[in-house]
């Protein structure tokens, strides 16, 4: 089965808690502290893989949560850290967010284009320190060490569009399948009626010493840029090729339709789905040559390709554009000018790839900015005044400090509130009007607010 869009949950391992021990020996009497520090909890990583071809594995299934980190020890033993867990995805599959109360689709993720890409969609929680990290001149025992922070978790959408060199389109019964049965070693399921073809197919297509990816994408119809027909499902597929091979029914098919209007209609429907489809490079093919009394229709498309080169060169009749569509005249039922045409799209696809190459010399590295952007994001936080003298903050850092932090543990209560000054909260919240006494709200925990005295913020946790 084709499944090429799917919307799946995904969340990092937990990072392992970090161990409160301190040395004891015979003969060691005032051993220090030396609690190891927990794993760190598995990634998350979606990655491109040639052999794949549809999202077909995550119809069903689609919460994912990687390993957790293992807890530290006493002795300054580490805990291991959680497993990856790889979600394996066809080449081609680009990565959204997708929230999932809204029902909006976020920010791009990654584009994985090569097989091997690969991105992390929700990296594995820190573990937590040991008290061996908390020693400072003044505090030579630390009684406490820090928990396991959370993994990342959301969800995320996967859309797989066709890495074709070229796409075959046009209206239904037209000939598509047909033309890459012919051209290819693909098997299309081929018939006399409308929406034979109700997924994308792809074939290699060899030419001399030159090769190229076909995809067979669905008929389209008229409306196909606002869905009709499917035809947001299918057009998006076309938006990877660096060619579009635009097949002509010159004998309009059993209700009659006329091949320019056919022409011009699927002109139209790939301007208006925009995505520069309209000014991608195309060849045209005049289908069915071998039914009598479809030379007055092909010159008649001929005429119209023609009109459409010279608009597209600006108006000069001896110029040519990137777009400069050509006609050819085949037929796909006896092969009649199959080879010529084969030979054109290979000449063609080697020139756009050449030049797409030297356009991408400088690639860019998905994982990195996609990390900074989270990083960036995680940093910030919002003070909310909730009215009453209750204020609530949120964000993503003050929130899993939160969740990190042993609240049967005074000293690590502490060290949280110092945190909370080094990252601003306090300023914060002084600027949005806190005053002493007032309730401090994050996730289910509320604290009473002091302003600062010796340079030190005090918060008192109260009962919700």
């Amino acid at each position: 089965m084709f499944i090429d869009k799917v919307r799946i949950h995904v969340k990092g391992g937990d990072g392992g808690a970090g161990c409160m021990s301190f040395r004891r020996e015979a003969h060691v009497p005032k051993g220090g502290p030396d609690g190891g520090d927990g794993g760190h909890g598995g990634n998350v990583v979606v990655q491109a893989d040639a052999s794949i071809s549809s999202l077909i594995e995550y119809r069903f299934k689609h919460h994912f949560k990687a390993q957790r980190g293992i807890h530290g020890k006493g002795s300054r033993m580490y805990g291991a850290r959680g497993e990856d867990l790889v979600l394996k995805v066809p080449v081609g599959t680009v990565i959204h967010e997708y929230f999932e109360d809204e029902k909006e689709v976020g920010e791009l993720v990654a584009d994985l284009t090569h097989d091997g890409e690969r991105v992390i969609v929700a990296e594995g929680g820190h573990g937590g320190r040991g008290n061996i990290h908390f020693v400072t001149s003044k505090r030579r025992a630390p009684a406490f060490a820090e928990l396991g922070e959370p993994g990342q978790e959301g969800w995320i959408e996967l859309e797989m569009k066709l890495m074709a060199d070229a796409a075959l389109v046009g209206m239904p019964s037209a000939g598509k399948s047909s033309l890459i049965a012919k051209m290819s070693a693909a098997r299309p399921k081929i018939a006399d009626y409308p929406f034979t073809t109700l997924v994308p197919n792809l074939g290699v297509a060899t030419s001399g010493d030159l090769s190229f990816v076909m995809a067979d994408v669905p008929g389209l119809i008229e409306g196909a840029h606002e869905g009709r027909g499917l035809g947001h499902e299918f057009l998006r597929h076309i938006e990877r090729t660096a060619l579009i091979v635009h097949v002509v029914d010159l004998t309009g098919d059993w209700e009659g339709r006329d091949p320019v209007s056919d022409y011009d209609i699927i002109n139209e429907e790939l301007r208006l789905y925009g995505q520069g489809l309209e000014d991608r490079p195309r060849i045209v093919v005049a289908n069915k040559i071998d039914v009598e009394g479809t030379d007055e229709a092909c010159e008649r498309l001929a005429a119209r390709v023609r009109e459409d080169s010279v608009a597209a060169a600006g108006g000069d009749e001896f110029a040519s554009s990137p777009v400069d569509p050509k006609l050819y005249r085949i037929s796909a039922l006896t092969g009649k000018g199959v080879d010529s045409l084969k030979a054109a799209i290979a000449t063609k696809v080697r020139e756009l790839r050449e030049a797409a190459r030297a356009e991408q010399a400088d690639t860019t590295e998905f994982e990195a900015v996609w990390e900074l952007r989270r990083e960036a994001r995680d940093k910030r936080f919002d003070v909310t005044p909730l009215g009453g003298g209750v204020f609530r903050v949120e964000g993503t850092q003050v929130e899993r400090w939160v969740v990190q932090t042993d609240w049967e543990n005074e000293e690590a209560i502490a060290f949280l509130q110092h945190r909370f000054k080094r990252s601003g909260v306090d300023d914060a919240l002084e600027k949005a009007g806190a005053v002493d006494g007032d309730e401090i709200r994050i996730l289910g925990y509320a604290f009473e607010f002091e302003s600062s005295i010796r340079g030190d913020d005090v918060y008192v946790e109260l009962d919700l």
